[in-house]
This record gives C-alpha cells, sequence and structure tokens, in this order.
C-alpha cells in the first residue's frame, strides 16, 4: 500500500511544520480529509489556535475551533507523520541577502524527528537549488537517513495570498515536484485532496522553485513600471489613476497599479533570484532596477506628504499627521516587511510624528517589530495631513464628512495612496487631495 493510500486511509499523518499565514490554511484544509499534526515553534501561538482563535484572519475563528488539527509545539509529535510540509517564511537580511535560517532551522527540528518511509514537501519560497543544496543535507545529517533510500524530498510552493478570500489554496493550481517519479506521483495525489484546481506536475524541484520565484518577480516589476509612471505623471500634473482607467479599456494591457510593495513575497523574492544570480556571475538589471524603484517609494511619499503641507501653508516641523493603515496589504492583519513604515521613518527626518491608526492590524506584531503603537481611529481629530494608506474595505466606506472630522483649522490635506476616495468630489471641496 502506497503512502498516499495510507494517508486517506488514516493509518498515517501528515504535518505542517510552521503555522503562519501559509501552513494554517493548509493544516486546517487536509485536517476535513485526514489526520493532520501542526506543528509550530511558537507556543503562545499555538495555545491560540487551541482555544479556536485564528491571529492570522485567513480561516475564521469558526474554522479554527472546529478543526480536527492536532495542533502542538511538542516537535517529538513530528515523529508520527510520514508526510511532512514544511511551510515557513523566508525572509531577507538588511543587505537583501537571503536569510535561510528559518527553512533551516525546520529542517534541523524535522531532521531529528524524521522516520523512514517519509516524505517532505517544502513550499517556503527560495531560489533554484535550496531544497536538493541546502535543506536535504540538513535532513540527512539530523536524522541519520539516507535521502532517496530511506525518505523522499518535493517541493510545492505555497501560492496563498494572505487576505484574499476569493483565491484560496483549493482554487489555485498547485504546483508540484519531486525528487523522482514515485515521490512525484506520491505528493500530486496528496495535493490532489484537498486543491479542487488540480495541480502542475513540475519536472523536477528546481523548475517547481525557479516558477515560484518568478511568479512574485514578475509583479514587482509590473508595479515598478506603474510606480514609476506615477512619479512621471504627476511631474506632468496628470492623474495616474485615470491615466491607467484609458489604456486598460485595451484588451491586452495588464492592470497593475501603483503602491508600496512590501510584505513577505513581492518585495522579498526577487532578491532571491537575484542573489542565486550574481553568485553564478550575472548582475541582474530589469529585476534591481524595479526592486529599487519600489523601495524607495516609501520616502517618496513622505516627500510629497511635506510638499503639500507646504503647499497648503502649514509648517511642517511638528505638523500633525494622521497615517490610516499600517498592514503591507489591505484587510490582512499582517505587518511584516509593510513599507508604511518607510513613510514614518522619512517623516520623522522632517520633525514629524505622524499618529497612526489601523483596525485590522495585529498590534502586538507592529509593536514588536517596528515599536509603534496604534491610536484608536475615533480619537484622530485636528490634523493637518491624512494618510489613506492602506486600502481597507472599512476605509472605502468612508464619507467626506468622516474625513472632515480628521482635520483642524485651514487647508485639509488628504493622501489617498490607493485612489479610494472621489478626487474631483475632494477637490471641489477644497482639500488639497494627492494620490499615486
Amino acid at each position: 500500500m502506497s503512502l498516499y493510500e495510507r494517508i486517506v486511509n488514516k493509518e498515517e499523518k501528515i504535518s505542517l511544520v510552521g503555522l503562519g499565514y501559509v501552513g494554517m490554511p493548509i493544516a486546517v484544509a487536509f485536517a476535513k480529509k485526514v489526520n493532520v499534526v501542526g506543528y509550530d515553534l511558537n507556543k503562545a501561538k499555538i495555545e491560540l489556535y487551541k482555544s479556536g482563535i485564528d491571529p492570522t484572519n485567513e480561516v475564521g475563528n469558526e474554522a479554527i475551533k472546529n478543526s480536527t488539527v492536532e495542533f502542538t509545539s511538542d516537535e517529538s509529535k513530528l515523529r508520527e507523520a510520514k508526510f511532512h510540509i514544511v511551510a515557513v517564511p523566508t525572509p531577507v537580511n538588511d543587505d537583501h541577502t537571503p536569510d535561510l535560517s528559518p527553512v533551516e532551522g525546520a529542517s534541523t527540528i524535522l531532521g531529528r524527528n524524521l522516520t523512514k518511509g517519509s516524505i517532505v514537501v517544502y513550499e517556503s519560497t527560495v531560489y533554484p537549488g535550496v531544497t536538493e543544496d541546502v535543506c536535504i543535507p540538513i535532513l540527512e545529517k539530523e536524522s541519520g537517513l539516507k535521502c532517496g533510500v530511506d525518505f523522499k524530498v518535493g517541493y510545492s510552493p505555497e501560492r496563498i495570498n494572505p487576505g484574499d478570500k476569493v483565491h484560496r489554496l483549493e482554487t489555485i493550481v498547485k504546483i508540484v515536484s519531486g525528487m523522482d517519479e514515485e515521490s512525484l506521483d506520491e505528493i500530486a495525489k496528496v495535493y490532489e485532496l484537498v486543491v479542487d484546481a488540480g495541480v502542475h506536475r513540475a519536472s523536477c524541484i528546481k523548475v517547481a522553485e525557479a516558477a515560484k520565484v518568478i511568479e512574485n518577480s514578475q509583479r514587482d516589476i509590473n508595479i515598478a513600471f506603474m510606480n514609476e509612471l506615477s512619479i512621471i505623471f504627476n511631474k506632468m500634473g496628470i492623474d495616474t489613476k485615470s491615466v491607467l482607467e484609458a489604456a486598460g479599456t485595451k484588451w491586452n494591457f495588464l492592470k497593475f497599479y501603483p503602491g508600496l510593495v512590501g510584505g513577505h513575497c513581492i518585495g522579498v523574492d526577487p532578491y532571491y533570484l537575484t542573489y542565486k544570480a550574481e553568485e553564478l556571475g550575472y548582475h541582474s538589471q530589469i529585476i534591481l532596477s524595479g526592486r529599487r524603484i519600489n523601495d524607495d517609494m516609501g520616502k517618496y511619499v513622505a516627500e510629497n506628504i511635506v510638499k503639500n503641507l507646504i503647499k497648503s501653508e502649514k509648517a511642517v516641523k511638528n505638523a500633525k499627521v494622521a497615517i490610516l493603515g499600517f498592514t503591507f496589504k489591505e484587510n490582512c492583519p499582517d505587518t511584516r516587511n509593510t513599507k508604511i513604515f518607510d513613510i514614518v521613518k522619512e517623516l520623522r527626518e522632517y520633525g514629524i510624528e505622524p499618529v497612526i491608526a489601523d483596525p485590522e492590524a495585529d498590534a502586538a506584531e507592529a509593536k514588536k517589530l517596528y515599536c509603534v503603537d496604534f491610536v484608536d481611529i475615533g480619537t484622530i481629530k485636528d490634523m493637518d495631513a491624512v494618510v489613506l494608506a492602506v486600502a481597507h474595505t472599512a476605509f472605502s466606506a468612508f464619507t467626506m464628512a468622516e474625513m472632515d472630522a480628521f482635520f483642524g483649522e485651514g487647508k485639509k490635506v488628504l493622501l489617498d495612496l490607493k485612489g479610494l476616495l472621489d478626487r474631483k468630489a475632494y477637490e471641489e471641496a477644497g482639500y488639497c487631495y494627492w494620490r499615486l
């Protein structure tokens, strides 16, 4: 009987190593069909899951409460599983080089709890070669087992889009790969249990790794082009959103928009690819150019806050500025690698300490990562400028009367970065309105 059949018959278990925005939804999905062990180093997070609380808002408290996932921070529980999925973050260091310590740490923990006959599948975004050149040696060293003989390895890049209730694990085609035909077949069948959209069998592990890293690099480059256009059109006095709406009437125009590119995927993954290219003697031109543009957008926004304060005859130093939204994307509590903090840092250079409100964000995480404290949005008043920074659904419903209540005397300076509001209406109402 194959491992897949034993899993389906609930004679063997699946384990998830890493229960964040990616790993937890995968664990919950599989638990509807098979027995699942959900492991995470973070004991506090495990206790939340055990209490039926979903801090990520990805599946909701009810789904967590009713799930049969065995949530644990006890690594020895991994020995009960034979099919392991590793879904830990892969960030970059301050110098933009890959930080593989989370995936190396997960491999170490899993390796010392690995048993014969297991399959290990990595979902973390990496450059081509990491699974075979970095992870397998760690698994072998820690377990004393031989890859290809005692256990097998595959790679299936995560495609979960945090905060997106339409494109979910079940509805997105899953790329799968294995070290040989046998492991590929087993891995594909296991994922087909939960992925209704089906799987794409990549020819090898490196192809699957490369496919993932270019998906986000492509988006990054396209958004960088939009950001560059925004800078150019701003100098010309042309509204970028209006230009894109006009151009978008052509059937093959790609619908990307300017914005701050943060988070743990699009703002990070291109550096994994360019790092490997540098190792091989090739210096990226297009990819790194796009990264430079996107990395500078927070500074660009802050400069335009200052310019609009001056235009409105308001003092810059100690100006009262409110930033609404701090997460890296809309309708998601995740603040990791948020570029909103770049705006905050730049404003401080001008002697401005902004107040920040975000009802969706993980306040504890923001405090830990950035030492910022949020204020209640209802307490914001007498502002010189307001920055509508994140397109949370709650923010898009703001009325003009609600916006008016945030401001004090004089000209109202409003920076609507995502173009949520009606520009013409606010300008006619006397606002100094600006958007990307």
